[in-house]
């Protein structure tokens, strides 16, 4: 009962600060887990928490949608999370989380240096963008990272970038966890229950992040964001398991 209620804590920190960001759930979550769960099983369990939480993001932040985007973002990001979930069954290494780690700092310094610096909105960089993301997240189950890197970069509005992450993180948490599903794991006993609950514990989390939000200039967004990247690449860097 107590490593219950310690996850559904757990839960509720990781779905707020996942929704405030646009990323950032899977981090947190699949390293505590990890240490009580078989990986597999953690990716499977996150990835279904994850995957609630992108409907929550669409529910509470429907505000602006630029399909071009959304669609190019997320029909490579799908082909690429279904790659990148069957070959997690047989990853090994820390090494590729270390480079991902060094590749999200040496972006985030880049970002606040260069604060005028957008992304072009063309199809060219929505796809290699949902490419990456969608690799990174059914391999890693931490591609949310990737994707909010990107998303910053467009200089979108929070409402609207936080809305357009969770739809295009939708489709691909949809295939990895049908690709998860379709292996070998599966949910059982105490880890079941515990999804149970935790499940609607992420959708308070996601509400207190809304309420949140609202206190954070839309000037002091992009910087908001870029912290956050930036801890996660100290977190890979540092602690990559």
């Amino acid at each position: 009962m107590t490593e219950i209620l310690f996850l559904g804590l757990l839960t509720l920190i990781a779905s707020a600060v996942g929704t405030a960001t646009g990323f950032g759930t899977s981090t947190i979550m699949i390293p505590v887990l990890s240490l009580w769960l078989p990986l597999p099983v953690a990716l499977l369990f996150v990835g279904i928490i994850h995957l609630f939480g992108d409907v929550w993001k669409i529910l509470l932040f429907k505000k602006g949608l630029d399909w071009k985007l959304v669609l190019g973002f997320g029909i490579p990001g799908v082909v690429a999370s279904y790659l990148g979930a069957s070959m997690s069954f047989y990853a090994t290494g820390v090494e590729p989380k270390r480079i991902l780690g060094g590749f999200l700092a040496a972006y985030v310094v880049f970002l606040l240096t260069r604060r005028r610096w957008v992304l072009p909105k063309t199809p060219a960089t929505a796809v290699s963008g949902g490419l990456l993301s969608g690799a990174c997240a059914g391999f890693f189950g931490v591609g949310g990272a990737v994707r909010g890197a990107v998303l910053m970069a467009f200089d979108l509005p929070r409402d609207v970038y936080i809305f357009t992450s969770g739809v295009i993180a939708l489709f691909i948490d949809i295939t990895r966890v049908s690709r998860y599903l379709a292996g070998p794991t599966q949910l059982t006993g105490s880890a079941l229950y515990a999804l149970m609950l935790c499940v609607p514990i992420s959708f308070a989390g996601a509400y207190l992040a809304k309420r949140t939000l609202t206190k954070i200039p839309q000037r002091s967004f992009r910087t908001f964001v870029a912290i956050f990247l930036a801890l996660i690449a100290i977190k890979l860097l540092l602690w990559p398991q």
